[in-house]
């Protein structure tokens, strides 16, 4: 498995991908997941992939191999929807060819892509391809995708990326936010590929390979751990309806309420407490 998050802003595009692959807790290895078609002036691409990596690996062969120029191919097309077309064809290729061998050996066929980049003359754009081969773009509302194990890095990016987010902040929301799945899931992990791209640069303009000893990765790790920490000892404790607390503060239960409780088997004899006798002057009342 991985993690890969692409992210589109109005200054540029965000990509992030760890390298790690499994195939059981004895077979990890490292494999990069991020591919970068530049043209410098002319066209920048980036391709991201998570699942079966001979599946990946294939498709992601397809595309850099077939260059004919009097043929479509990720270097000549007009627009990136074009381009994600390819890529769907490509996916949809090697399921022909692979799809039903795998199948009897009760393998799935499971790949995911993200594609994104500007090539001259267009916006940029960002695409999520599945293993059909079939896709969708991001939007204004929807600004960003994930794929592989996305559900640990998921809630920092829902709380913080909106399009007007400075790229700088958007990859240290990307990182934080990968810190968060390496440190919840085995099946990701380091180095990873982080690339920065301005937009109407048409060219690569930052990128970084992070691996254990990078600094600002160790500074995120402990950073963010610590005032995670700092923020949850804050937040006050639960306050219950027949509890002591300040004037307005929150609390936890405002009426009572009860569970849905299922019913006593007859055989069950339930004990009650017995009433309590009031004495008044030393005779009961």
């Amino acid at each position: 498995m991985t993690y890969c998050v692409g992210m589109r802003l109005d200054a540029g595009l965000v990509f992030l991908a760890d390298s790690r692959t499994n195939a059981g807790v004895d077979q990890i290895s490292t494999f990069r997941k991020m591919t970068v078609f530049e043209h410098p002036g002319e066209r920048l691409l980036v391709l991201m992939s998570a699942g079966n990596l001979a599946i990946t690996q294939a498709v992601r062969q397809i595309l850099c191999e077939r260059v004919a120029p009097d043929e479509p191919n990720v270097w000549n097309v007009k627009t990136i929807f074009e381009a994600v077309r390819l890529l769907g064809e490509a996916i949809r290729e090697v399921h022909r060819r692979d799809a039903e061998a795998l199948k009897e050996f009760k393998i799935d066929f499971n790949a995911s892509f993200i594609l994104g980049g500007q090539i001259r003359g267009e916006e940029m754009r960002l695409f999520q391809v599945y293993s059909a081969g079939n896709f969708i773009e991001a939007t204004h509302e929807n600004p960003y995708f994930q794929i592989g194990e996305a559900k640990y890095g998921k809630p920092i990016i829902d709380r913080v990326i909106q399009p007007a987010t400075p790229l700088d902040e958007a990859a240290k929301c990307a990182l934080i936010s990968m810190d968060s799945t390496l440190r919840s899931n085995i099946s990701v992990g380091l180095p990873l590929d982080l690339l920065v791209y301005e937009a109407d640069s048409l060219r690569v303009t930052k990128f970084v390979q992070i691996d254990s000893s990078n600094q600002y990765m160790s500074m995120i790790r402990d950073t963010w751990g610590e005032r995670l920490k700092q923020v949850f000892t804050e937040i006050p404790d639960p306050t219950w309806r027949d509890s002591a607390a300040a004037p307005g503060a929150p609390r936890l239960e405002t009426e009572v309420t009860q569970p849905v409780r299922a019913p006593l088997p007859p055989a069950i004899q339930v004990e009650t407490a017995p009433v309590p006798v009031q004495m008044v002057a030393g005779h009961p009342r």
